[in-house]
């Protein structure tokens, strides 16, 4: 990109760039033509492949009201994806997921507010969690929230936060469910069980295996994260989602398919948790009258897609 073609390309803001999502988020605007600036938290390593070349980070954390002003008035941005956040329903420090997911976007909120450029769109990543065991069948955004767990709650909490500032800002907020793809932590349940089908691993030990749950791939979901902000649907919320539910056991079958083995599972009580969201399938029905019809990844082929570069690691190659 030459000097003049980047003073006239429109400038993005991803907050968590070096996280799972915010890797790919950052290519997939990069190829849209943006200039892609994103946050990462002071000292935070994001390794030689977490952020695609020629893409600039900003070390601010969310917490840090200075640092996030800062950097919204060097990149002003154009659109700004918010992906930052403590992402894991398990995470053990309840404290931190509800300030870093509600205090720090209201501190990003605040920031984007006070600037002079305003964005022409603002996405904001919830999360699906929100509708808990709300029904059964597919849930579509008329459904009305029952968070089952504490993410779920400050997840909700973040997006009423966000009402305050519709009149100000061009906010939309998306609610992805289960995605997964190349470089999710194994802290996450598919990655986990891609790994050991990798290491041929003859057990595993999990929770329940017949929790129904709409998993995407995580390229299309920053491809519908960037058809959103492109069509700037103000003032709505979105489901991000494939549609069709997998349980547990009919992943496992197509891995042993892929592998060439089946695993023994091993039911683990420590991760059969009491709150368990048992049934959790979406409807992209508004998506698609937003951003048109896309790509939808089978989950099969995203599988084979992590198994072949997990087992490019552990082989070291």
């Amino acid at each position: 990109m030459t000097h003049s073609e980047a003073t006239r390309a429109p400038r993005a803001l991803i907050t968590g760039e070096g996280g799972f999502t915010g890797r790919y988020m950052a290519a997939r605007l990069a190829a849209d033509g943006y200039q892609v600036w994103g946050t990462v938290r002071p000292g935070e390593s994001v390794g030689e492949d977490g952020v695609p070349g020629g893409i600039a980070t900003i070390a601010a954390d969310l917490l840090d009201t200075q640092a996030l002003a800062h950097a919204v008035e060097t990149v002003r941005p154009d659109v700004v994806v918010h992906l930052a956040a403590v992402a894991n329903v398990a995470n053990g420090d309840v404290s931190r997921t509800y300030i870093v997911n509600v205090v720090g976007t209201r501190n990003l909120l605040d920031a984007l507010a006070r600037q002079r450029h305003v964005p022409r769109a603002v996405l904001l990543a919830s999360s699906a969690n929100v509708y808990g065991n709300a029904t059964p069948g597919v849930i579509d955004e008329a459904v009305a929230p029952q968070p089952a767990n504490d993410y779920a709650v400050s997840k909700l909490a973040m997006e009423y936060l966000a009402k305050c500032w519709n009149a100000q800002l061009p906010i939309v907020i998306a609610r992805p469910f289960n995605y997964t793809g190349v470089g999710q932590s194994t802290d996450f349940l598919l990655p986990k069980i891609v790994e050991h089908y990798a290491r041929g691993d003859r057990t595993i030990s999990l929770g329940n295996t017949e929790v129904s749950r709409d998993f995407s791939d995580v390229r299309d979901v920053v491809d519908a994260y960037a058809r959103l902000i492109a069509a700037a649907p103000r003032g709505e919320t979105v489901n991000v989602c494939s549609g069709t539910g997998w349980t547990l056991g009919e992943v496992l079958d197509m891995l042993s398919g892929i592998a060439g083995y089946e695993i023994e599972v091993k039911v683990d009580q420590r991760f059969v948790r009491a709150n368990e969201v048992r049934h959790l399938v979406g409807s992209n029905a508004k998506l698609r009258s937003i951003v048109g019809e896309s790509v939808c990844t089978p989950i099969e082929a995203t599988l084979r897609w992590m198994y072949d570069e997990a087992r490019k690691r552990v082989q070291g190659g």
